[in-house]
């Protein structure tokens, strides 16, 4: 398999700090910047209908095909937090086909959807399942959510296939990767080729470590936290990417 280059980001449903500004034009020119094979985006906005006559750049579909466009022409999108304007939700761009998809509700209470998007994609003839998730703020929540998450890793995945886990984990504590490592033998990019989290949160002056790549399979030549002038103006979250191997 090709050395595959993965990104991994926050959208804050294409809005800029405390929701001043719509980025997303902005926005999707930073992440094709990034030039990554699977993207992992979090609070895309699928539909809203307000938006629409608010901005006069807003785009008529949603928000990760307007992203995806031309440049990642296999996309997939779970819809989990609806309201009435619209709703919002995970997606997953891809160079390669998406052979199936499916989005499992893992909320913990009727106040916060949240949801696993599971898409498996086929490179070089071979399956890479891909789990794009976004945890509870409150540790309770999240706990409840990685064992959901495990459970649908066992029950739905081969234990030799490659996989990679990314998203918004709201992780702050590092809670959660000991877990994830002796459970499902998966870990994150940063701590494998530096020893360390990535810090993600704020944008315009990372310090806590909320946004993780997990990986199984592969190995890690690069890794990066995007921020800095160009990226400030855009989401509260900084994006991260990562180069692998297959082993």
């Amino acid at each position: 398999m090709q050395a595959l280059k993965i990104a991994s980001y926050n959208i804050h449903k294409g809005f800029s700090y405390f929701n001043r500004r719509f980025v997303l034009h902005e926005l999707r020119d930073r992440v094709r910047e990034l030039d990554a094979d699977i993207v992992f985006l979090q609070e895309v906005q699928g539909g809203h209908a307000h938006h629409v006559h608010r901005f006069h750049n807003y785009p008529e579909g949603s928000q990760h095909e307007f992203i995806a466009d031309q440049v990642w022409t296999h996309h997939a999108y779970g819809k989990n937090s609806v309201y009435e304007a619209g709703h919002h939700g995970n997606a997953i761009l891809s160079r390669f086909p998406i052979l199936q998809s499916k989005n499992t509700d893992v909320s913990a209470h009727s106040f916060e959807q949240r949801g696993l998007l599971h898409c498996q994609l086929e490179l070089s003839g071979e399956s890479v399942h891909c789990l794009c998730v976004h945890f509870g703020l409150l540790s309770k929540w999240r706990n409840w959510q990685l064992r959901a998450l495990i459970e649908f890793v066992n029950d739905a995945i081969p234990k030799d296939a490659p996989l990679v886990i990314a998203g918004d984990f709201n992780d702050w504590r590092n809670q959660l990767s000991r877990t994830l490592a002796s459970e499902l033998d998966v870990h994150d990019v940063f701590h494998l080729r530096g020893g360390r989290y990535a810090r993600s949160y704020p944008s315009n002056f990372p310090l806590f470590q909320l946004d993780r790549i997990y990986i199984r399979g592969f190995s890690v030549s690069h890794s990066e936290v995007h921020f800095g002038r160009a990226w400030n103006r855009l989401s509260d979250h900084a994006a991260l990417s990562t180069h692998l191997k297959r082993l």
